[in-house]
């Protein structure tokens, strides 16, 4: 049986990449449980691997005494001597025992089960070292099979994980296609798999750029920041560190060509491509791209911007359900807040903000409410509610609540204030004449008294 063991072992050390003396281990302690289960599990038994030969050899130890008790460790004199003449009692007595092959079909089976677990775990440790190093890597694989809707990957020596979460929505592979995926994570385990890879992470794209252009392995283009919703739409700003090199052109390639290629590994997802700037404000300018950007508002204490564009362009800053000021905002790290030119308009009107003051009214409710004519709580204190659920989003209670906080609200008290100004102003200028017919010439006197009444008036009002 043992005759071709040392071929078998320099074969499987030479093929799996194992220490040799591991594997010489993992079948010495194999050979051993088997010994004992076979021969008693109280023998003093060690099994050593005789490389000169080939073979293993079993020795059991028992004690010399006059009369044995426990034949599994200890052997009467007589036997003893026959064995090695100079023994003498109370000596430890080592003895080659039968071949390993006489051990039985149950102990075979039991030593099989060792090797492979030793086996196993030493594959572990070779994986282990070999990928530990590899951690951010792109690695290259085919589709195995598939596992309540975990893909495995065969990268050759070993199999690695691509999870459900970690795979690209809607995107199909079938089992023998090639994929390409970043290595995540490599984990010392016995139970789950060891490499864990993705195709949804923002290094996933970073790598793919750095594999297609020439400049970012030379340095000269970097890559600043990555977003990605995968699948659907990705954003990459880069810089160069040279001027006369555009970066964006880089990673673009003649007539698309490298930008395309990663564009196909990520089986169509739409990628931009923007150029990074110190500069908040034309970072987000370019990052909201294609749009056009208007104004841009920093506020560097709250990490957040303002940004105003044209009416025409609100909806494709914002992108589909929000998409493309969602991916802009993570490529820059700050709170971004998109505004149409009108809609910032109303926000500087003081009208407008008084309705937005109001409890349940938001920006939007408010725009449909200006376009009714409803341009300050003070118009809206005198409209009824018939006048206000015309519009959707308000019914009966919330109509006759906005007008009773209206009514209440100090913005409105100030809207009045200021409207009995205007009017006072309007009597002072436009009916002067009527003022002076009524006052004759002969009651002068009078006439300076009135207009000291009404400029004292006057003041009064105006410190009102």
């Amino acid at each position: 049986m043992l005759s071709d063991l040392k071929r078998i072992i320099d074969q499987i050390s030479r093929d799996r990449g194992f220490d040799k003396a591991l594997l010489i281990e993992a079948i010495e302690e194999a050979v051993q449980s088997a010994a004992r289960k076979k021969l008693g599990s109280r023998r003093d038994i060690e099994v050593r691997y005789n490389e000169e030969y080939g073979e293993v050899e079993i020795f059991q130890f028992r004690i010399v005494v006059e009369e044995a008790l426990d034949e599994q460790t200890e052997i009467e004199l007589n036997e003893a001597v026959k064995l090695d003449p100079e023994v003498q009692l109370g000596d430890e007595l080592g003895e080659k025992m039968v071949d390993i092959t006489d051990l039985g079909r149950i102990a075979a089976q039991s030593a099989k089960q060792v090797i492979i677990h030793k086996m196993k775990d030493a594959e572990r440790i070779v994986i282990y070292d070999m990928f530990k190093d590899r951690v951010g890597e792109v690695v290259s694989g085919i589709v195995q099979r598939f596992e309540r809707g975990n893909m495995i990957v065969n990268l050759g020596r070993t199999d690695a994980i691509l999870p459900k979460d970690q795979q690209i929505p809607k995107r199909s592979f079938k089992q023998g296609d090639r994929i390409r995926a970043y290595l995540k994570d490599v984990r010392q385990t016995t139970r789950d798999s060891q490499l864990i890879l993705s195709r949804t992470c923002d290094e996933f794209l970073e790598k793919l750029f750095n594999m297609e252009v020439p400049e970012m392995a030379e340095g000269i283009v970097r890559v600043m920041g990555v977003s990605r919703e995968p699948g659907f739409r990705a954003k990459i700003a880069v810089s160069s560190s040279e001027g006369d090199v555009d970066p964006v052109g880089a990673c673009v390639g003649m007539k698309g060509s490298r930008v395309q290629n990663v564009v196909q590994e990520l089986q169509g997802e739409r990628i931009d491509i923007v150029t990074w700037s110190p500069d908040p404000a034309k970072y987000v300018y370019n990052a909201l791209a294609p749009a056009h950007v208007s104004m841009v508002r920093v506020d560097e204490d709250a990490k957040s911007l303002l940004v105003v564009v044209p009416n025409d362009q609100l909806s494709l800053a914002i992108g589909r359900q929000g998409q493309n000021v969602r991916l802009a905002s993570r490529l820059l790290g700050w709170r971004i807040d998109v505004k149409s030119e009108q809609r910032y308009a109303n926000l500087e009107n003081e009208g407008y903000q008084s309705l937005i003051a109001l409890n349940g009214v938001d920006e939007a409710l408010a725009d449909q409410m200006f376009a009714k004519g409803i341009v300050s709580t003070l118009a809206l204190a005198e409209k009824n509610v018939d006048d206000l659920i015309v519009i959707r989003a308000i019914d009966e209670d919330f109509a006759q609540a906005m007008i009773e906080e209206a009514k209440a609200n100090p913005f409105a008290a100030e809207e009045r204030v200021d409207e009995e100004d205007k009017e006072i102003v309007e009597v002072e200028e436009n009916d002067v004449s009527e003022i002076e017919e009524q006052v004759s010439p002969d009651s002068a006197d009078a006439g300076d008294e009135s207009e000291e009444d009404v400029i004292i008036v006057d003041e009064e009002k105006s410190k009102d």
